[in-house]
């Protein structure tokens, strides 16, 4: 990298919104991360529809249009091009099962001589399996970490305790185990109202509607609240394989009509109104690098109700500013129903949310650090390298 210059980065990624047009977590986590570099080429998924092939000015999207089982040999290829015209200072990969990803930038950086970062989200299956797939998603990344602990230049984690544990456990040298947290907030936007607004909803979940995100154990706790005599409403923003079987439990349980569905919001100013007009935010999942939806609710003055997933036991004091749960429905009922039987609770927990404490996680301070992490890294690698 020559004396001025920012570097290029090649991103391998699962993300297939940016291309279509959608402005999700990773759309605004490119809007400051790609002032840290000369150019970023993300290589994702095959999307639904293309709108744009290039944001930012200097990030260039290619997506395949093949499938799954050709997409370690699209990203090979498209890297192995893209790195005939110039150099690239490191290459990132975010794995998990069947990890094509991984695959896919091994072969770019071994032919190329780029240093790979495999990066580690969460693990399905971590600390709870939520079905089959993740009882075989969890030994599949064990054996993935094996494997790259020898090729990558090293590990990125989301969160300091859980992911690291469990790497080390795996036979991960922790100096090859590096945390750059994914959490990042616009802290201008989101932030609590001057005035906090009579909520239009008692639960809210924000998520992709999967059995690993617990949603049917939301509704089975909703039905046990309303049967104690709560009057309540859950609201589900998200998309995903598993509203039908949410909708026909919801209907089995008598609670259809207390529930209210919410595809997609258009940008993060409308999620910041979204949890601001929320009592509670509820997250059940099995397994999480972040959860994102918890620091988003808390910021903006929402409290949230959550399993001790990824960074939540960082973030949550129980009982003092949010709820921590084991996951099932009994568990969320009888942490809840207290709580929303005693007002002065509600609003002492809500007034331990202090803006300032998510501070740390101001987007463009950790998108920095996150660049600067990951060049760290390559430089270091390349050290190691001789």
């Amino acid at each position: 990298m020559s004396s001025g210059s920012l570097g290029n980065v090649m991103m391998v990624s699962a993300d297939r919104a940016v291309v279509a047009g959608e402005r999700g977590p990773f759309y605004y986590m490119l809007e400051s991360f790609h002032r840290h570099w000369d150019r970023v080429d993300v290589i994702g998924r095959r999307p639904t529809k293309i709108e744009s092939t290039q944001v930012f000015g200097n990030v260039h999207l290619h997506h395949p249009t093949t499938g799954k089982l050709r997409q370690a040999g699209f990203i090979a290829a498209t890297g192995r091009a893209l790195a005939a015209e110039r150099p690239y200072t490191v290459i990132t990969s975010h794995d998990y099962n069947p990890f094509y990803n991984g695959l896919g930038a091994w072969r770019i950086s071994k032919s190329t001589g780029t240093p790979y970062v495999a990066e580690i989200h969460h693990v399905p299956g971590h600390p709870r399996p939520a079905n089959l797939r993740e009882r075989i998603d969890k030994p599949m990344t064990r054996l993935y970490a094996r494997w790259a602990r020898t090729r990558a230049a090293g590990f990125r984690v989301v969160n300091s305790q859980e992911l690291p544990a469990l790497l080390r456990s795996w036979g991960v040298p922790p100096e090859r185990i590096h945390v750059l947290t994914s959490l990042y907030l616009d802290v201008a936007t989101f932030r609590p109202a001057e005035t906090r607004p009579a909520p239009d909803v008692d639960l809210l979940f924000v998520g992709r509607l999967v059995p690993n995100k617990g949603i049917l154990e939301i509704v089975g706790a909703l039905a046990r609240l309303v049967a104690q005599g709560h009057d309540l409403r859950l609201r589900l923003v998200g998309r995903g394989p598993q509203r039908p079987a949410i909708e026909a439990l919801a209907a089995r349980l008598g609670v259809a009509e207390r529930l209210d569905h919410v595809e997609w919001v258009p940008d993060a100013a409308a999620l910041a109104d979204v949890y601001r007009k929320a009592r509670f935010l509820v997250c059940a999942s099995y397994s999480e690098g972040g959860p994102r939806v918890v620091p988003e609710a808390m910021a903006c003055g929402t409290p949230s109700v959550s399993t001790p997933v990824g960074i939540v036991p960082e973030l949550i004091d129980h009982g003092r500013n949010g709820l921590i749960f084991d996951g099932s429905g009994a568990s969320l009922c009888a942490e809840l129903s207290p709580l929303l039987s005693d007002p002065a609770s509600e609003a002492a927990m809500v007034a331990a949310l202090h803006p300032d404490d998510m501070l740390r996680f101001e987007r463009d301070a950790v998108i920095a650090r996150l660049a600067q992490g990951l060049k760290a890294i390559a430089a270091e690698h390349r050290s190691r390298a001789g």
